[in-house]
Parts: C-alpha cells; sequence; structure tokens
C-alpha cells in the first residue's frame, strides 16, 4: 500500500508544479524578458540536475547521433517556451492553464498526420469538443468577439500547446541512448546555449539585479522545482509505471492552474471559464480514449 502510493505521489506532484509554473511566470513577465526567464530556469534546472547526475554517478559518456537528435528537441523545445512565456503577457494564467489542456490533442493529431497513428470516432469527437472549450475559453462566451488581437495572448498559448505537440511527437520517434535524467540535462544543456547568446546585454543584468524577493522567489521555483525535480518525478514515474497512467495525471494540471490564480494571483473564476475548462478536459480525455 505504502510502496503503491509512494509511485502514484511522484507524478500527481510533478503535475502540481507544473500547473502553479504559470502563476510563478505571470509574476515574472512584469519584471523579466520572456528569454530572460527562460534562460535563470535553464540554468538553475542545470545546476540541480548536474548535482543529481554526479551523486548519482552517471556516465558522461557522450553519444554524438543522441546528441543531434538531443539538439533538434532543444530548438524546438525553446520556440515552444519562448512563444508561452510571450503569451502570459496578455493573458492570465488560468486561461493558460486550460488552453495548454490540449496538448494531448495535437498531439494524437500529428501522429495520425504524419505516423498513421489511429484515431478513432470518438478520439475525431473528443478533437471537436475540445476545439469548443478553447473557442468558449477565448471568447469569454461570445463567440462573435473572436478577434485575433483583442486575444493575442490567448493564441499564443494555444500555439504552445502545438509546438508541445511537436516536441512530443518528435521526441518519440528518435532514439536516444542516454538515461531520462541525463537527456533531460543534455537537452537544458543545448537550450541554454541557444538562447543564452540573447541575454549577454546591461538591460538583462539590471533587470536581474533589479528582481524583486517575490520575483526570486517565482524563478526559483521555476528552475528547482518545476525544471529540476518535477522532470525527474516524471522520467522515474515513467520508469515504473505504464506511459499512458502517468500521462493521464496531466488532466490535473488546468484544475491545479486555475484554484492556484485564484487564491495567489486573484484571478476570478468566471462561469465560462469553468464551463469551458471542463468541456476542454472531456475533449482531451476522449482524444486520448482506446478504441
Amino acid at each position: 500500500m505504502k510502496k503503491s502510493l509512494l509511485i502514484h505521489s511522484g507524478p500527481l506532484l510533478a503535475v502540481v508544479l507544473w500547473g502553479n509554473s504559470f502563476i510563478a511566470t505571470k509574476y515574472l513577465v512584469v519584471q523579466l524578458k520572456p528569454v530572460t526567464i527562460i534562460s535563470m530556469r535553464l540554468i538553475l534546472a542545470i545546476f540541480l540536475l548536474l548535482i543529481i547526475a554526479v551523486i548519482q554517478r552517471r556516465n558522461f559518456r557522450i553519444n554524438l547521433r543522441s546528441h543531434s537528435y538531443i539538439l533538434l528537441l532543444a530548438v524546438i523545445a525553446v520556440f515552444h517556451l519562448w512563444i508561452q512565456v510571450t503569451g502570459l503577457k496578455y493573458t492570465s494564467a488560468s486561461n493558460t492553464g486550460w488552453i495548454i489542456g490540449t496538448a494531448p490533442i495535437f498531439i494524437a493529431l500529428l501522429g495520425f498526420i504524419f505516423f498513421k497513428e489511429k484515431l478513432s470516432f470518438i478520439n475525431m469527437a473528443g478533437v471537436l469538443i475540445a476545439t469548443l472549450g478553447v473557442l468558449l475559453l477565448i471568447s469569454k462566451g461570445d463567440f462573435v468577439s473572436l478577434d485575433f488581437l483583442k486575444n493575442i495572448g490567448d493564441y499564443l498559448v494555444l500555439f504552445s500547446s502545438f509546438t508541445w505537440g511537436v516536441y512530443s511527437i518528435v521526441n518519440k520517434k528518435i532514439s536516444v541512448t542516454y538515461s531520462p535524467l541525463m537527456t533531460i540535462l543534455y537537452l537544458f544543456i543545448f537550450m541554454a546555449v541557444i538562447i543564452l547568446p540573447f541575454n549577454i546585454n546591461r538591460e538583462t543584468i539590471d533587470s536581474i539585479y533589479n528582481l524583486n524577493m517575490t520575483g526570486w522567489i517565482s524563478i526559483l521555483y521555476l528552475g528547482l522545482l518545476c525544471s529540476g525535480i518535477a522532470y525527474v518525478l516524471w522520467a522515474q514515474s515513467l520508469s515504473r509505471m505504464e506511459s499512458a497512467k502517468v500521462g493521464a495525471y496531466l488532466y490535473f494540471e488546468p484544475f491545479v492552474t486555475v484554484i492556484g490564480a485564484w487564491l495567489i494571483l486573484n484571478e476570478s473564476i468566471t462561469t465560462n471559464a469553468l464551463l469551458g475548462g471542463i468541456i476542454i478536459t472531456a475533449g482531451v480525455v476522449l482524444v486520448n480514449r482506446e478504441s
């Protein structure tokens, strides 16, 4: 009983940490540029994962073929994070949580289009239902008011769900010889190398120097807990449980974000937001349902 509880607590804790990451990011986007937030998050995560790898005496042997695949993933991941963090400047953390919940739908559609993976009638119905939920959320119940310029944050976050789908499909199809921990470590290192050149300037240094206490707590939370601990917990869970069972915990993420945004950011939970979120979640469940 205790062993089972310990196994299932891993993915649940990871989802709770990720669900609140949008709240921490929302605090930071008013003080730092998106690329600076991503850079600091990566540096902290690399530092933590490197310590864990050394303590666990991991093999640091380099495989050039695996590194080339990880570099591809790094390019996609950097683009994904930049879009997502930028979107949070223009929309609420709760909206972001609900919209990000559509990522499994893009994964299913991309797998169907490019790799001929099966997509049943129920799965397709789920896509349509989740799309309706996203439109309800973005339009705030008034479909006539849909306008890209007025809802740029929601659209950017929605596009980041698509880029996460691309990342997941590529990650699923490539072959890497490293352990999950070492793959994540090398991935973060490549991402940092890609994005750091855009942050080496006086303006960035001044913004970090002037970061307030809430900002430092937020960046430490994102780097050490969301990118560091959560990724390790998720990787360990995948090694102990079936991927479908681990992935099911992601359905809790939007609810964690909405509740956290309500408690911490004082964001209101409107009827349309709650209804839209429930519709999105129902659609995602149907998309991932076995035939």
